[in-house]
This record gives C-alpha cells, sequence and structure tokens, in this order.
C-alpha cells in the first residue's frame, strides 16, 4: 500500500494575514495551534479533504507550500529518499503535542514534508 498524503502548509512572512486570506477565500476554519512562531491549523471541512496548517516562515525564508505524506520510520524515509537524489532538508522533529515530522528536498529542489504515522 502508498503512502497518503495527510496534511498540507502555506507558509509565509505574514502568517495571520494568509490565514485570514485562505480562511476568507475558502471558507476553511482555523484555530490557533502556537503563539510565537505563529501557526494555525486549517480545516477545510470538505468531504475527501485533507487538513492542514498556515504558519510563519522560517527566518530568512520568503515562505513556502508543501504537503506532508505519512510513513511508518522518518529516519528510513529519508535515508530511501537520499538513495533516489533527494536530500534532508530537516531531521526528525517532535511537533509539542503534535507528531513527528520531518522535510526533504526532491531531486529539483521542491521541499515534501513526512510525518510519522504508528
Amino acid at each position: 500500500m502508498g503512502n497518503p498524503v495527510v496534511h498540507f502548509e502555506v507558509a509565509g512572512r505574514d502568517a495571520k494575514a494568509l490565514e485570514s486570506f485562505y480562511k476568507d477565500a475558502f471558507d476553511w476554519r482555523t484555530e490557533e495551534a502556537m503563539p510565537n512562531p505563529y501557526y494555525a491549523m486549517a480545516y477545510p471541512d470538505g468531504e475527501g479533504g485533507i487538513n492542514g496548517g498556515i504558519g510563519q516562515a522560517m527566518d530568512g525564508e520568503a515562505g513556502h507550500v508543501t504537503f506532508y505524506v505519512a510513513v511508518p520510520d522518518l529516519e528510513a524515509a529519508l535515508s530511501k529518499i537520499e538513495g533516489l537524489g533527494g536530500s534532508t532538508v530537516m531531521g526528525p522533529v517532535d511537533v509539542p503535542e503534535g507528531p513527528s515530522i520531518a522535510m526533504f528536498s526532491d531531486p529539483e529542489g521542491h521541499v515534501v514534508g513526512l510525518l510519522k504515522i504508528d
């Protein structure tokens, strides 16, 4: 069985303005998850849709849009990805009160997230 896309993320310089934009543009329900750096969960509430997040970009980053793929083992997935020509952008991290995640770039530089499933 393949690994499903389970989360999306939009990050930018003004997270609260982005949150307002997406909330109003698509009638999404949002809820603050972290105050600093600001991050809000986004709940599209549409049938077949996935939840996501809208937050502050990392220092010096203009922003990004990415998706997260569920995997059972973050380190094994990163190792396989590196063997295929990708690179680790962020090693495994435990999100406070949340899942463990990691990020990689594909051979063309697109950043994609990984989310550990149990």
